[in-house]
């Protein structure tokens, strides 16, 4: 099912609207009372400490966007068809106990609980994050490298594709409840893709527990790849011969690709891509090649048609 653009709040009119309110709350009470619903949803977010976190060298050089835009503003569709709907509704979702089965074309597969892989050594990355609406962020996600994961499984010479399937629970779920797309959701990555040092499995955001809105408790990050191709709440990893059918490429395939690497010379039907609004800036910048990553990825589609396969 087509999810209308008319239902999509545009990061402008977002953007706006919190800083609006914000204003005025600072001179009217009732105002602020207004804003109040909002607010300890996102208070709420503020999670558990990560001990033992490092920096990595993979992150670019930029400044993070505010804390509360990466938390307020995004997409997780098994919850809401909008860009803010998904804070309140996803405090309905539990994360513990939570487990990722790893399976497939593996010698050794094994199911995973959160707080081992919590025990990883974690990574800050602070990553570029750029969505196809044409909204962007950079985003100081805490992980693990995908690769170290698949490691573990031991990954047969006939695996060539990763499969990531979401967890998806119509009681705490609303849109699942819905057809809007083929559930649970479904995302995957070519096997050379996945085990790129840059691929990461999130488990924090600013050196927190990731909060439920960003798709707690374990998340996919393809920094160079649009943003819907970050698999939220990770309940399978699944390693196979054939090349995976995703949610979107089902519903909509017309729209979205395999690949969806970030490329500024192929649109969107709806969508350019030319250029990008960063949240917290007011005019648009230029959209990158592979959203900036084009020296570290590009060597992975040597001789491809980037238009055909996109």
């Amino acid at each position: 099912m087509r999810i209308k653009s008319s239902e999509i709040t545009p990061v402008a009119a977002f953007r706006q609207r919190r800083l609006l309110l914000k204003a005025a709350a600072a001179t009217a009470a009732s105002v602020a009372t207004a804003y109040a619903p909002l607010s300890p949803a996102l208070e709420r977010q503020g999670g558990e400490r990560l001990s033992g976190v490092r920096k990595s060298f993979l992150s670019v050089m930029e400044q993070p966007t505010e804390r509360e835009d990466i938390v307020g503003y995004g997409n997780f569709i098994e919850f809401a068809s909008d860009k803010s709907g998904h804070v309140e509704r996803s405090q309905l979702m539990a994360v513990r106990p939570w487990t990722v089965a790893v399976e497939g074309l593996v010698a050794k597969p094994r199911r995973f609980g959160i707080e081992d892989l919590l025990k990883l050594p974690l990574e800050e990355r602070i990553y570029r994050h750029r969505c196809v609406e044409g909204w962007s962020m950079v985003v100081p996600w805490v992980g693990f490298p995908l690769a170290s994961l698949l490691k573990q499984v031991e990954p047969l010479g006939s695996a060539k594709y990763v499969e990531f399937i979401s967890h998806a629970d119509p009681a705490s779920m609303p849109n699942v409840r819905r057809p809007l797309l083929d559930w649970p959701y479904s995302e995957g990555l070519r096997l050379d893709e996945a085990l790129h040092p840059l691929t990461l499995l999130a488990v924090g955001l600013y050196g927190e527990v990731l909060p439920k809105p960003n798709g707690a408790p374990i998340r996919l990050v393809v920094p160079w790849k649009y943003g819907f191709k970050g698999a939220k709440s990770i309940v399978t990893i699944r390693l196979v011969e054939r090349e995976p059918r995703t949610a979107w490429m089902k519903a909509v395939p017309d729209e979205y690709g395999f690949y969806a690497n970030v490329n500024p010379d192929v649109d969107h039907p709806r969508w350019s891509q030319g250029k990008e609004r960063r949240i917290g800036e007011f005019f648009k910048r230029k959209t990158l090649p592979f959203n900036g990553y084009a020296d570290q990825v590009g060597q992975l589609y040597t001789g491809m048609d980037l238009k055909k396969y996109f």
